[in-house]
């Protein structure tokens, strides 16, 4: 009975640890792809041509489309990390 509750709460912690891991890589993602859109912009203002202006306004609808799907993802994982590290203890 004992070694039951220790496995389970041993696959609870480990199953919060890879949680913790996705929510970390998916929130670098989406930091990466806000780094890019900046940049972009910065040269799009720094050269002030037109081609860089069309540049500009395809990487935002792309990143603009990925960030939207990537939230989509990432609020709801966020909000069980956050609730599973409240009821696990020691995670």
């Amino acid at each position: 009975m004992a070694t039951e509750r220790s496995n389970a709460r041993l696959t609870a912690v480990s199953v919060l640890r890879y949680l913790r891991m996705l929510v970390y890589t998916l929130a670098t993602l989406l930091a990466l792809s806000l780094l890019v859109v900046g940049t972009i912009g910065l040269i799009a203002e720094l050269k002030g041509s037109w081609h860089w202006e069309i540049h500009l306004q395809s990487t935002i609808s792309y990143i603009g489309l990925f960030v939207s799907r990537l939230l989509l993802v990432l609020v709801p994982l966020f909000v069980v990390l956050v609730i599973g590290r409240r009821v696990v203890p020691d995670a």
